[in-house]
This record gives structure tokens, C-alpha cells and sequence, in this order.
């Protein structure tokens, strides 16, 4: 009987298929690549195979077996990484990696208890092709792959095969969604189009002209975009405008909260019933369609957000990426109007770069871990417990000069949502989610601490003199637990239109003795803070180069721009490329949706501009003017 006869380079055909189908079956099983034609499925399950051709292609070149073989070992393995990796963070963040991202090492060390949740004890799959690859080296007779002298034909021929692939992809994937790689901020776009590995290196080439657009930017790419500024920009309201200058300002940034809990109860149990009161108080003005705006940075993203009136960058934490650049914060103009400026947040100054970004943003002082006496008892997750924290801010706060901004940070309400016994008010739920089960119990501790907040600064004397604004920073359930979130809504299932709404977090402006709150149920999002506080102590922002507006403005406009290019406004939301009408969610045509779609490209260009050319190190704010050496 005739033995098996094995092809040329069959070690080079099985480390390419491998490869190929982990990757395939990864597309399918780990990540939530919304599919909506044959097509589609067909570019998805091409993708990885016109990268795949190349990495692997190049041990061609090789006349070795043993360069041969440890080449493409190695190129399994650092695929194998990079695909564990992104299927990692999707579990967590529910989005793609970016380069910026993998030189975060600091935040890696610190997600403690998240790791957990995020590592699952069948992960060691994502690294079957290298066992697979391993076993045809040591099997696969070496005399087989010992003739390696490839005619320059035959190799040719391969990398013409490979291109054809790879136009093949990008044609079908250009015809399926048109100009696709301008959209560099709508990663799940370009993965379901391009692939995860080709992604990666569209990622290295955006972030190079990143660098590349600051070295070579000026102070003339303002003029286009002051001009749009200044065409868009709202009229503070006469009355609000002033109304409460010189009183402090303690902005409370409220981990993971969104809306959907405020005014609502669990299985019984009112989950927020502090906030809930302050809905309905006379001081308070609630603002009841709030949208966070955020993208990778979260946290970090919402406080670049409420400073700076500028979006963060669609590719990574502008925290990281852009730390060093000018800008022109909500704390530089309080600070140049006699307020000492400070940030609260029991962690390590390092973490999200903030040491490096504080001084940029121009914050006088950051009350960091050391600021805080913390210990095992109350710390739980990430670190201090939110009603020490406020406990010790308050009496840190009475220490500081006045007028003060202070910009408070929670940790308690942040997945994955563990909280000690001794500290659960409620019982969890009872989805198929322990992340949104244990969520309602940790946001009730943080409805519980602010609380505490309210009655401490009444205690130290600093509450009347005060403007008390608190928001969510971004959401705490993603859409991995939309079955979950479906079930507790009373929903069939989680659509598109109902994740655009569900990004809505509670925006709280609080006036002790204003006596004239309401609940407004404008659209707004959380590029409008800025200038919304600083207009309420008189401080002027005609000149700022901001992209929010005056939420007490008449001119303020009800349209909120996500990251991904998606919006929602008090008509319509666009999400997953589709145009829905509010409230009924039903899908209209696109022409509805097109000009604000436009409209968000534009805006979100503008600020990437902004942000990569640090164009900002050329204006005045002062004169509203570009500085006598902007131009090159």
C-alpha cells in the first residue's frame, strides 16, 4: 500500500488554514459582528485570509526548513496574541484594540477583580492553530519540506493570488459600504470588512499620520474651523448668565451611571431613590435626555469631554495619546478667573496618564491616593468606597481656598460591580447577567454616598455657596448583556435604536436656594457642560474654540454626536447605520438622518484636527485670535 504523499510546503498550507478558521469561528463566537446578507457573512469569513497570505507567505523567501519553520511559528503566536487581545478587550469594552491602546500598560495592571471576569477557562483555544502548526513541524516528514527552492514563478504566482484575494476583499467591501476607510472611528465597521489583522495595520498607518499631522500642522487649519465655531455657537441666556458667580463648583463625575435606573426600581426595590428626589427638587434642574459621548477613554474620555468641549479621539484615550498638547479647559478659565482648580480621585496620579494631562489641562491640584487615608476595610474593586471618599473630599474641600472647582471622581459603581456584604442595600437580580445583577446593587451604594455628599458639605458650611453638577461618565452595562437588559426593560430584544438610548446617563444640575429647578427633556450630551457651568458664573467662552452649547441657551440645539459617528436628536437616532424615528423606533429612510450625518463627520474632523495637530498651541483665546507666529 502506497503511503500518504505529502504536497510541498504543507506546513505553510496548514498554519494558513488554522489560522484562517480559528479566526473565522473567533469572528462568529467572540465578537457581536451584526450580519446582515450573504455578503457580508461572505467578506467576513474572506477577511482573514488576504492577510493571512502575506504574513505567512513571506517563509517563501526562506531556504531553510529550520527559518521556515520558526518563522511561521512565531507569526502564529503573535497572531494568536493579537487575536486573544482583542477578544479580551471586546469582553470588556465591547470595541476593537487599537495601537494606543497596547502602550496603556499602566491601566492593565490595575483592572485586579475585572481580569477575572474577563478570562474564561476555555480561552486556551484561541491558541489551538499554534499547536496545530507545532505538531506538522514534528510530523510531517522533513524531507518533505526540505525542498524549499521555490521557482520565482511559483512564488510570483502565490503573491499574484494573494492580491487578487485582497482586491477581491476591498472591492466587495467598498461596494457593501462605500468610502468605508474614512471611517477610521468605526472599528466593527472596518473589522467586518477588512479583517482583524488588516485592521490593526489600517490603525498603524492612521496613527502615524496622527504624529505626522501635528509636525506638520499650523495655526491656518483654525480659520476653517473658528469660522464653524462661531456660525454654531449658542447665545447665553441673559437671565442664567452670571446669576451665580463666585460660588464654588463641585462637578461629581458618577461612575457607570446611566439613566435607566433613575425614577425606576428593581424587582421592587427603588434603586435610586436620593436621586429620585433631586428629580423633582426645586434646586435642581435634571436634564431627563442626557447622552454620555465617550469612546475607549470611558472615564478618561468623559472628564476631556466636560473640560474641554472637544470630543475624544475615536482610536484611543486622547489621555494617552495626546497628554502633552495645549489646551484650553474649563479649569484654565475658572483658574484665570480666581478659582483654585482641583480634581478628587482616590487613585494613583499615573493612571490614565492624568499626572501628565492634569498639568495640561492646567488643574492646580490633584487630591490623589495620597491625599485619602485608605485601607482594606473601606476599599472594595478599584479602591476607596465612595461614601469615605466623599466624607474625605468634603473635609479636604473646607481646607481649600474659595472660590474652589472641584471635579469629583467615584470608583465603587465600576464593573464588575462587586461590592462587600455589609454594604448591599438591595438583592441582586435575577437575569442571566451577574454583571447587571450585581449593578443595581452597586449603584444604590452610590445613590447611598451621594447622599452622604449633600449632608456633609450641608455640615461643613460649603453647601449654600455651591453648584453641585453631577453626571454619568459613560454606560455600565454594555450591549454583550443586552439579553439580560432586555428581559429587565420587558423587552423582546435590544435593538439598535434601544442601545442609542440606553447611552443616556443623568446630567443633575443642583443650585442651593435657586428655587427654580425643573426636569428639562432637551437632547444634550456632555460636550455641553462647559460652557453651560461657565455661562452660570458669568464667565465668557465667545472665543473658545468649543464644539457644545449652553443647555440653558435658546439657541441650544437637541442634537447629540456619538464617537462612532451615530447621533441622537429630538426626532431621530442614528445607529448601526440605520435611521430610526423617536419615539416610536421604527426605521425611516435615510435622507431623514443625512444631514445631521454630515453634520457629526464634520464635527468629530474637526476635533480630531484639533487634538492630532494640537492646533490649539496657536490661538488666543483671550483675543480669539491666532498667535503673530501660527503660520509656518
Amino acid at each position: 500500500m502506497q503511503s500518504f504523499k505529502w504536497p510541498k510546503h504543507s506546513i505553510l498550507i496548514i498554519a494558513i488554514l488554522a489560522t484562517w478558521i480559528k479566526t473565522a469561528i473567533t469572528y462568529h463566537t467572540s465578537f457581536e459582528i451584526e450580519i446582515e446578507n450573504g455578503m457580508q457573512e461572505f467578506i467576513l469569513i474572506l477577511n482573514p485570509l488576504c492577510f493571512l497570505l502575506f504574513a505567512y507567505g513571506i517563509s517563501l523567501f526562506f531556504n531553510s526548513a529550520i527559518l521556515k519553520n520558526s518563522y511561521l511559528l512565531i507569526i502564529s503566536v503573535l497572531l494568536s496574541i493579537v487575536l486573544y487581545a482583542n477578544v479580551a478587550f471586546y469582553r470588556f469594552y465591547n470595541d476593537f484594540i487599537t495601537l494606543p491602546v497596547l502602550f496603556q500598560t499602566d491601566n492593565v495592571g490595575q483592572l485586579g477583580s475585572s481580569i477575572s471576569e474577563i478570562v474564561n477557562w476555555y480561552d486556551f483555544l484561541f491558541y489551538i492553530d499554534i499547536v496545530i502548526v507545532i505538531l506538522a513541524i514534528m510530523f510531517i516528514p522533513k524531507t518533505i519540506e526540505g525542498q524549499l527552492a521555490v521557482r520565482k514563478n511559483a512564488r510570483r504566482a502565490y503573491f499574484v493570488v494573494a492580491l487578487a484575494i485582497t482586491f477581491l476583499n476591498l472591492g466587495l467591501a467598498e461596494t457593501e459600504r462605500p468610502q468605508l476607510l474614512t471611517r477610521s472611528f468605526d472599528r466593527e465597521l472596518l473589522v467586518k470588512n477588512i479583517g482583524t489583522y488588516n485592521y490593526h495595520l489600517y490603525d498603524f498607518y492612521i496613527q502615524s499620520k496622527s504624529s505626522a499631522q501635528r509636525a506638520l500642522a499650523d495655526g491656518s487649519e483654525l480659520v476653517e474651523i473658528d469660522n464653524y465655531v462661531q456660525a454654531t455657537q449658542a447665545v447665553p441666556n441673559d437671565e442664567m448668565f452670571g446669576k451665580y458667580a463666585g460660588r464654588n463648583v463641585i462637578l461629581v463625575q458618577l461612575e457607570s451611571l446611566q439613566s435607566f435606573v433613575i425614577n425606576n426600581d428593581m424587582n421592587g426595590e427603588v434603586v435610586t431613590p436620593f436621586l429620585n428626589s433631586l428629580t423633582n427638587d426645586p434646586d435642581t434642574y435634571y436634564f431627563s435626555d442626557f447622552y454620555h459621548q465617550t469612546s475607549l477613554g470611558k472615564t478618561s474620555d468623559s472628564e476631556f469631554l466636560v473640560e474641554n468641549s472637544l470630543f475624544g479621539l475615536g482610536r484611543g484615550a486622547v489621555f494617552f495619546t495626546h497628554g502633552g498638547n495645549t489646551y484650553n479647559s474649563m479649569a484654565e478659565k475658572l483658574g484665570n478667573n480666581g478659582y483654585f482648580t482641583n480634581v478628587m480621585h482616590s487613585n494613583n496620579d499615573s493612571f490614565w496618564n492624568r499626572d501628565m494631562m492634569y498639568d495640561a489641562l492646567k488643574i492646580d491640584k490633584f487630591y490623589d491616593v495620597n491625599s485619602y487615608t485608605v485601607n482594606e476595610e473601606n476599599s472594595v474593586n478599584w479602591g476607596l468606597k465612595d461614601v469615605p471618599f466623599f466624607e474625605q473630599s468634603v473635609e479636604l474641600m473646607t481646607e481649600m481656598p474659595q472660590p474652589f472647582y472641584s471635579r469629583l471622581i467615584t470608583l465603587t459603581n465600576h464593573y464588575p460591580f462587586y461590592l462587600n456584604e455589609e454594604d448591599q442595600m438591595i438583592p441582586e437580580y435575577n437575569s442571566n447577567s451577574g454583571t447587571l445583577n450585581r449593578y443595581f446593587q452597586t449603584v444604590r451604594y452610590l445613590d447611598e454616598s451621594i447622599k452622604v455628599l449633600f449632608d456633609e458639605l450641608k455640615e461643613k458650611g460649603l453647601y449654600e455657596n455651591s453648584i453641585i453638577v453631577m453626571y454619568g461618565d459613560h454606560y455600565g452595562i454594555s450591549e454583550n448583556h443586552n439579553k439580560a437588559m432586555a428581559m429587565y426593560l420587558d423587552k423582546e430584544e435590544i435593538t439598535a435604536y434601544d442601545n442609542a438610548l440606553l447611552q443616556s446617563v443623568p446630567l443633575y444640575i443642583h443650585i442651593p436656594g435657586s428655587g427654580d429647578g425643573q426636569i428639562i427633556d432637551d437632547t444634550s450630551g456632555q460636550i455641553d457642560i462647559r460652557p453651560t457651568v461657565l455661562h452660570l458664573l458669568g464667565v465668557d467662552t465667545s472665543n473658545d474654540m468649543q464644539l457644545g452649547a449652553d443647555l440653558f441657551s435658546e439657541e441650544h440645539e437637541g442634537f447629540v454626536i456619538f464617537r462612532d459617528g451615530g447621533f441622537v436628536t429630538e426626532e431621530y437616532v442614528y445607529a448601526g447605520e440605520t435611521c430610526y424615528e423617536r419615539p416610536s423606533g421604527e426605521e425611516i429612510d435615510i435622507a431623514a438622518c443625512q444631514p445631521y450625518i454630515e453634520r457629526s463627520l464634520v464635527e468629530l474632523n474637526y476635533s480630531d484636527r484639533i487634538i492630532n495637530g494640537d492646533l490649539l498651541r496657536f490661538y488666543d483665546e483671550m483675543s480669539g485670535n491666532l498667535k503673530q507666529d501660527a503660520v509656518h
